[in-house]
């Protein structure tokens, strides 16, 4: 049976971390980190990951090793789970088929066995994952976000105390800690040399942290009298256990969970917690209505405990299970570095059949029994075992995989006494390095390879490994659009050869290639048959000569069109007079992820960064691998700049890929403003009264972070596994605006609340006024909106005048359009074209109309649209703005009734508390005869957002000019594509007949181009021409 591993990931700006895939014919499994973007690139390469059962993380628990660790699980739970439901569909159509022969052969007599029987025994997919401390705690952080069904999670914490006790346990010195049908693996915790800890003291156990109590049930078993900790800040092993199983509870519960959104428990009216969505059962005929009487908090209000009301049974859904739990137990950072020894077990020799028959074995199952190593019954009645009909074995082929953060690993790990086991060395003949920056250099390693030289050393490292394009079909696509509009887009900041990346890091690696062989995407090491470093795999970097010579002549001859025109000046003027009552027009929007649900190969997921000049940077929204596109857009100075720069983050709602990867830009901004020092005030008490927060304040190098309070809690709970620099940090959770009833906003900074308003009541004007003039801004604006529990969009106005609106995700929002009226740009999510209006209903998002219909309604002057779903790879799939959104009637004014439907803000607050609230329960806004203002001329200019695009609010208007190019450059490649997909499934004989259909559209989309031409204006618009979507790639997030 074929075995190899292959390298997935190496250090990238796009890949942080290093990814082995280990391959067996019917089993995966992946080892070292997960870190951001490893799912986007096994995306790239087209590596199907279904078949993993087990991750082997490397390292230490924090997020550089974790970070995309959430989003591979959630998209392994969608993909697995949906062919578990189709093989239990297939299954219970088996058996039912199957049970109507039976009753006919019987004469219709009764068969006993049901149809779900079979389905019963059917198999549901189980992954594993295996690292260091903090692991379990690291995903029932994402209680709040996470809920899959699909696919069962478990975590084994490597307890290093438990593996030394079994080490040292005569017989059972060396037992693997994991072993399975395929492999055999030793995992060893590399501790630091005490005598180093003090040049790292971002990860010295943060032992000092207040205990909190915690408000669930679940864990109220844990609050005892007695002392928590056990010797020198250290837990007992009776609590360590307590508390692993109490994370596994939450774990499982995310993962496992039995809870459906469709079950309602009966409860007694003054039993509900508001915001719910309340039902009522009528006794007579039993149908289940929404219930439209005295809500909770008004049957009490009258003060008398007997109301009636009050004792009214109700239907309510019931939170899923981790809305439950406020708290997790308390945790600090975790120091120890898992590596493992992976080996596959011995091959068994050859069969002797001329042995088997002398023994008495007859030919057969016992054969095959006996190749398998199971003893047999000879026809004597005598015991025939393997070894006596197998020739000699051999040991089977391993490696190694070493992570060593820092040099203060080096000496734990090369004193680790596996390495004089003979037991677990034999067979090992490859061990893989992945090592932070400058530990290639230390002597002792040098000491250590140069007597393990037998062995094939492969080394991945920012030292050894370059910084090339690890998402080739996005920066293919970046480089011709920058060919295009140079002055919107640059090439991906790269290099195929350069090492170390990081300059002047460690020099003199480049003179000792002996020691190491550099690790590089696609590279194998073979285990069986034979053990052998396979480069033939190997993917090259991409050719960007290649992708610069593909550009069409005729599309470059178009991009020249448009780029005159600018210069003409007729033109210039007219864009001058239509810029006058522009503010900001220097103000520098930059895309740094425009998609929807999942990484794809083209986009990535949510974020925008704003830059203002002479106030700061503004980053709305950081999904995963946000950091990695900065990286991409900015060389390394200018990276550094934006961080320093950088004044606040703006979470809309917590799905994961609108906020997985705000860590990494944290831990970065703190790193690069603070020098990574930990600061003394402990979390817990660093929110005490009015004047300590002046006080931080002045201090000038804070990052705000605005959200809902979820998000703000998770930022918290997180910080106990890492220290990340969440203590310098202003986390403000902000109370939306209800604007129809004159409500704005306020926000919390810890337990002080923060007003904005001389007419807002309560909470602490002088500190808000403080807090808006840090922060750079005037005013800030948020509305609950219509996607999940928590959603809010919100509105900047800046001192200039400027005014910055952005939706996160939502269906059009009435109460948005009112906080934003009169912005510079909105920048609203076009998740669907028109045509799918009803699964933009569905699942809560906007159509593009939709989204422009907001942009009237505010009277913004510039509209950028973004998070596209991935079905729409290159081009979103959009109508033009003429004739359509801005038809103005005789008056001059748009007519409501005409805009698409927009929902009442109140209704929000009836949603239930589940992550995706219920179409049913949200009935859509009546429009009536009110007019909105507008200017009959069409000064609403329209873009579409691109990832790695960077526009000037000045310059939106430039956009629409490069329309006509925009559509040839990608149209007939979406028409190559179609073809191309049309052939893969004839050669995989795989729906032949959907052949001519895809033929058919693909003569349909040749047809669209030339009116497309002509009639595409208002921006970045045109049609993808992809009538149907793609094969759907399941996502890190349903949205």
């Amino acid at each position: 049976m074929r075995s190899y591993i292959e390298f997935l990931t190496t250090p990238t700006a796009d890949t942080q971390g290093t990814t082995l895939l280990l391959h067996f014919d019917r089993k995966r499994y992946l080892i070292g980190s997960i870190a951001e973007g490893t799912q986007r690139a096994c995306v790239q390469r087209g590596i199907k990951l279904t078949k993993v059962s087990d991750i082997f993380l490397t390292g230490r628990t924090e997020w550089a090793n974790t970070g995309g660790l959430i989003g591979m699980i959630l998209t392994l739970a969608d993909v697995v789970g949906t062919q578990t439901e189709g093989t239990i569909q297939n299954v219970r159509e088996k058996a039912e088929r199957l049970l109507k022969r039976q009753r006919k052969a019987n004469g219709d007599e009764q068969v006993e066995r049901k149809p779900e029987e079979p389905v019963a025994a059917v198999e549901r997919p189980t992954l594993t994952l295996h690292g260091g401390g903090n692991l379990t705690h690291t995903l029932a952080t994402g209680r709040r976000f996470v809920f899959r069904k699909g696919m069962a999670v478990e975590v084994d914490e490597h307890e290093e105390r438990d593996s030394q006790a079994k080490a040292n346990s005569g017989d059972r010195k060396w037992e693997p800690t994991f072993t399975d049908e395929n492999i055999k693996v030793w995992a060893m915790e590399i501790s630091p040399s005490r005598t180093d800890l003090g040049s790292d003291a971002s990860h010295i156990p943060a032992t000092s942290r207040i205990r909190r109590k915690n408000s669930s049930d679940i864990f109220d078993e844990m609050q005892t009298d007695e002392p928590t900790l056990h010797g020198p800040g250290e837990p007992t092993k009776i609590e360590r256990h307590q508390k692993d199983s109490k994370l596994k509870t939450v774990v499982s519960e995310m993962f496992n969970s039995e809870w459906r959104l469709d079950h309602l428990a009966e409860k007694s009216l003054s039993e509900v917690l508001m915001p719910a969505a309340i039902f009522i059962r009528d006794p007579k005929t039993g149908k289940i209505s929404e219930y439209s009487g005295p809500m909770p908090q008004e049957a009490g209000s009258s003060g008398d405990q007997n109301n009636p009301v009050n004792d009214i049974k109700v239907l309510v859904r019931q939170p899923w299970p981790g809305a439950l739990i406020n708290e997790l137990p308390p945790t600090s950072p975790s120091r120890g570095a898992l590596s493992y020894i992976i080996k596959n077990h011995p091959q068994r020799g050859k069969f002797m059949p001329e042995k088997a028959k002398a023994l008495g074995v007859r030919m057969g199952t016992k054969w095959a029994d006996l190749t398998m190593g199971k003893s047999v019954e000879a026809i004597d009645g005598s015991m025939v075992t393997p070894e006596m009909v197998l020739g000699e074995g051999k040991e089977g082929a391993g490696f190694a995989v070493v992570d060593l953060p820092s040099e203060e690993y080096v000496s734990g790990l090369i004193d680790r006494e596996e390495w004089k086991s003979e037991v677990i060395m034999s067979g090992v003949g490859v061990i893989v390095w992945i090592l932070g920056t400058g530990v290639g250099k230390n002597e002792k390693l040098k000491g250590f390879l140069a007597k393990m030289s037998h062995v094939n050393h492969i080394v991945s490292s920012p030292d050894y490994c370059p910084n090339y394009l690890a998402f080739d079909t996005s920066a293919a696509a970046t480089i011709q659009l920058f060919q295009l509009d140079p002055a919107r887009f640059r090439i991906p900041i790269h290099d195929n050869v350069k090492v170390p990346q990081v300059e002047g890091s460690t020099p003199e690696v480049k003179n000792e290639p002996s020691l190491f062989q550099a690790a590089e995407r696609g590279k194998r090491v073979q285990l069986h048959p034979i053990l052998e470093v396979q480069d033939q795999f190997v993917e090259p970097p991409l050719n960007t000569a290649n992708v610069w010579r593909s550009a069409s002549e005729e599309v470059l001859h178009l991009a020249r069109n448009a780029h005159n025109e600018l210069q003409d000046g007729e033109t210039k003027r007219e864009i001058a007079q239509q810029q006058e009552d522009i503010p900001g027009q220097d103000v520098e929007i930059i895309a740094l992820g425009t998609g929807s649900s999942l990484p794809s190969k083209y986009r990535n997921v949510s974020a925008t960064l704003v830059r203002v000049p002479g106030v700061g940077s503004y980053l709305f929204d950081c999904g995963e691998g946000t950091l990695g596109q900065l990286r991409r857009m900015f060389r390394a100075e200018e990276v550094s700049e934006v961080l320093h720069d950088l004044k606040a983050i703006w979470i809309s709602h917590l799905h994961a890929d609108h906020h997985l990867g705000i860590a990494s830009v944290i831990k970065a901004w703190h790193k690069e403003v603070w020098n990574g020092r930990k600061h003394l005030r402990s979390r817990d008490d660093s929110v005490v009264e009015s004047h300590d927060h002046l006080e931080v304040l002045q201090e000038k190098k804070r990052l705000f972070v605005l959200s809902d309070h979820a998000m703000i809690q998770w930022l918290n709970e997180y910080a106990s596994v890492e220290d990340y620099g969440f203590d310098k940090l202003v986390p403000l959770s902000i109370h939306s605006a209800k604007p129809a009833k004159g409500i704005s906003s306020k926000m919390n900074w810890g337990d002080v609340l923060l007003t904005f308003s001389d007419a807002d009541g309560g909470g602490s004007r002088e500190l808000g006024k403080a807090l808006l003039s840090a922060m750079g801004v005037s005013d800030v604006q948020a509305v609950d909106v219509e996607h999940c529990k928590g959603s809010k969009a919100v509105s900047i106005t800046f001192p200039n005048g400027f005014k910055f609106s952005y939706s996160g995700d939502c269906r059009p929002s009435k109460a948005f359009a009112a906080i934003g009226k009169g912005s510079t740009v909105l920048l609203h999510e076009a998740t669907f074209d028109d045509e799918l209006r009803g699964d933009a209903r569905a699942k809560k998002h906007s159509t593009t109309s939709e989204a422009l219909a907001v942009g009237v309604a505010m009277g913004a002057k510039r509209v950028l649209l973004t998070h596209f779903s991935q079905r729409y790879q290159k081009i979103p799939e959009m109508e033009a703005v003429e004739g359509q959104v801005l038809e103005i009637d005789a008056a001059g004014e748009v007519d409501v009734a005409r805009l698409p439907p927009i929902y009442a803000e109140d209704n929000d607050s009836a949603m239930p508390d589940v992550m995706v609230s219920d179409p049913a329960l949200i009935a859509p806004m009546e429009t009536n005869v009110t007019k909105i203002k507008k200017s009959a001329s069409t000064d609403m200019k329209v873009g579409v957002a691109f990832d790695f695009m960077r526009v000037k609010v000045g310059e939106i208007i430039h956009l629409e000019r490069f329309t006509p190019a925009l559509i040839r450059l990608y149209e007939p490649q979406e028409v190559e594509e179609e073809s191309q997909e049309a052939k893969s499934e004839v050669q995989d004989n795989k729906q032949k007949t959907k052949k001519p259909k895809r033929e058919a559209k693909a003569r349909q989309i040749e047809g669209k181009l030339d009116k497309k031409q002509n009639d595409a204006r208002g921006g970045y618009i045109a049609k993808s021409g992809r009538d149907e979507p793609q094969e759907k790639e399941k996502g890190a997030v349903i949205a």
